[in-house]
């Protein structure tokens, strides 16, 4: 846990890591989620927010994605913790780059448009919430690819047999057969 605000970017580009102060005593704890004009004075992304979503996960081994939307996405949880995974779909030099890390209640991550999101809950009862600068549409463009793709190697603690997973998001392709560094917007 850390006592001091930090963003720090990543190997995937305009992807970052925030660490996030949490203050706590008997009652519980307390912290500023998003805090824009700190944020932004550390590195994050000017980052307009016109939607905040709520997922929540009864059970261990929940898992969702990998999806990419055509918006920026802030996320982090309220309580509980989850392993995320995310896999660059933009064209240039990182696509298919991937990166995983666990999320707490002091750990957020921006994720740029275009960078597949996925997760996969490790508590019961975890509420994953996400803030992002675009309204859901049904007409949005969404790119997908395949949760347990070997070829991302993503090492998803909880394996393919035991995941609770849609069957929309089992069916997705594998990055090979998508089609060569989709625009995603």
């Amino acid at each position: 846990m850390s006592d001091q605000l930090a963003v720090t970017e990543t190997v995937i580009p305009g992807f970052y890591i925030i660490n996030l102060v949490v203050h706590g005593d008997n009652r519980g704890w307390f912290k500023e989620n998003y805090q824009k004009e700190k944020m932004e004075a550390l590195g994050l992304p000017a980052f307009e927010v016109v939607q905040n979503n709520f997922s929540y996960n009864k059970e261990v081994g929940v898992t969702r994605g990998l999806h990419a939307e055509p918006w920026e996405k802030f996320i982090s949880v309220a309580n509980g913790r989850v392993f995320g995974a995310w896999v660059d779909l933009r064209p240039g030099g990182s696509y298919g780059q991937t990166l995983s890390l666990e999320i707490t209640p002091d750990i957020a991550v921006f994720v740029p448009r275009g960078v597949a999101n996925g997760y996969q809950t490790l508590e019961e009862n975890v509420t994953y919430t996400y803030l992002v600068n675009a309204h859901w549409s049904a007409d949005a463009k969404y790119t997908f690819v395949n949760l347990f793709d070997p070829a991302l190697g993503i090492e998803w603690p909880i394996g393919r047999e035991q995941a609770i997973i849609s069957e929309k998001d089992a069916g997705q392709p594998l990055l090979a057969d998508l089609e060569s560094e989709p625009n995603n917007g």
